[in-house]
């Protein structure tokens, strides 16, 4: 054996005793932290808030990271709460973010700490529940924030804890997420190098991790269409241009786009019409017709292609029925991509690995969903990933969706979101930017 592969063995050897020191100290603290972050989730749970009005969870985030000596700066984004912690040790500026808001669905699960809470959304009055998980998202993170206050000395480098309001969206006549939160500079003082996310999945397996480098979640933008045409009696429609007709051409005819034009071997794509409204009679042909809808896609690339076509169809359709649809497109929402920088994620993939075991972290296909996350890592690098919180050995399909009323977590799943956090975080800065 060469001198230099015996001096390589030898540091090995001599640094074997340290780095299992601190993988011991790591198991001690995620223990002595996890019970706290399940009692911030039901906390959290038990009072959730809408977009752009999580005032009671923004206080309670924003108290804990002072209580850490965490420097904290709130309304950012309207109730948003950035922290800034400085390591006793020169290096890159990583970026944590949680997302805080709940959605206007009412809970039906046995749970002791079921959301009893209710609140007016567009109007009117509604149950409120923490029907997709971002109570565990704030607590994961919470956690997470005490474990590597414990460390600042050690840290080579700034940690930015963002915890964001409106994920779901801001409401009507308001901005919010994280596009607002980029524009106020949450992103700032100091610059971030590199950002993660995380998101629990109640359709993954608790102990799992899934990831995908690339596109892992659609851009999404909705539309609008109104279509003209010339009212008339319903039994003489000789005398009118037909909305409804037209309407109807353009909705089979959007359906070619995915058929017909995307390389679905690449990567999918959805142009959906959710919503169709005109006339209030059926002797009446209407003067216009209404039409909301939404498109997924999974690139730049794509987002061009099928935006360029529905401008066509609709334009050129309604042109052939001797009318006009005018298109709003995107509507009132527009997300990129998530894209998970692929340099970034082979860097951190062993990170994870080490988080929760080889076998249970999982290179996935991309979904169409969509999540604003993109608007951070679309400034900055950023990796994006899932974390299981199905109990063991129940069956996925059984499992409520998000966005339900019987929307379930196992608690037990929450520890390893907090565990791959804090291991990506001193990984990464270890490794230098």
């Amino acid at each position: 054996m060469k001198k230099t592969q015996l001096l390589l063995v030898f540091i090995m050897l001599l640094s074997f005793p340290k780095l299992k020191a601190q993988s011991n100290n790591l198991e001690n603290q995620l223990k002595e932290v996890e019970q706290k972050v399940i009692d911030w989730r039901r906390d959290i749970h038990q009072n959730p808030e809408l977009g752009n009005r999580e005032f009671r969870t923004a206080a309670l985030v924003a108290k804990h990271l002072q209580s850490l000596g965490i420097e904290v700066q709130t309304k950012v984004g309207i109730t948003g709460v950035v922290g800034v912690l400085k390591g006793g040790q020169p290096g890159p500026v990583v970026a944590l973010r949680a997302d805080m808001d709940a959605l206007p669905v009412l809970e039906r699960t046995a749970v002791p700490f079921a959301s009893k809470a209710t609140t007016v959304y567009d109007g009117k009055e509604t149950a409120v529940m923490h029907a997709c998980g971002h109570d565990s998202h704030v607590a994961i993170l919470m956690g997470v924030a005490e474990i590597l206050s414990g460390m600042q000395k050690e840290l080579k480098g700034t940690v930015k804890f963002i915890f964001q309001p409106a994920e779901e969206g801001a409401p009507k006549g308001e901005e919010g997420g994280a596009e607002l939160m980029v524009k106020e500079g949450a992103l700032n003082n100091p610059k971030v190098d590199v950002i993660f996310g995380l998101h629990i999945n109640a359709q993954l397996e608790v102990g799992k991790i899934t990831y995908r480098p690339g596109g892992m979640f659609a851009g999404v933008g909705d539309m609008k269409i109104t279509v003209k045409g010339n009212s008339s009696h319903g039994a003489e429609p000789w005398s009118s241009i037909d909305p409804v007709v037209v309407s109807a051409q353009i909705i089979n005819n959007l359906q070619t786009i995915v058929s017909r034009n995307v390389n679905v071997t690449r990567n999918a794509a959805v142009v959906t019409i959710g919503a169709i409204h005109g006339g209030n009679r059926s002797n009446i042909i209407p003067e216009q017709v209404e039409m909301l809808g939404t498109v997924r896609t999974l690139s730049e690339s794509d987002e061009k292609l099928v935006f360029d076509r529905i401008r066509q169809i609709v334009t050129k359709t309604a042109e052939a029925n001797g009318t006009e649809a005018i298109l709003e497109l995107p509507y009132s929402s527009h997300y990129p991509v998530t894209f998970n920088n692929i340099a970034l994620t082979a860097k951190i993939l062993p990170s994870l690995q080490k988080s929760t075991g080889t076998e249970n972290v999982i290179l996935v296909p991309a979904e169409t969903g969509a999540e604003d996350f993109s608007f951070f890592a679309n400034e900055v690098p950023g990796f994006y990933f899932y974390v299981g919180a199905l109990p063991k050995g129940k069956d996925p399909e059984a499992s409520a969706p998000h966005h339900t009323p019987e929307f379930y977590l196992d608690e037990s799943g929450f520890i390893t979101g907090v565990n791959a956090m804090v291991n990506l975080v001193v990984d990464y800065m270890e490794m230098g930017n």
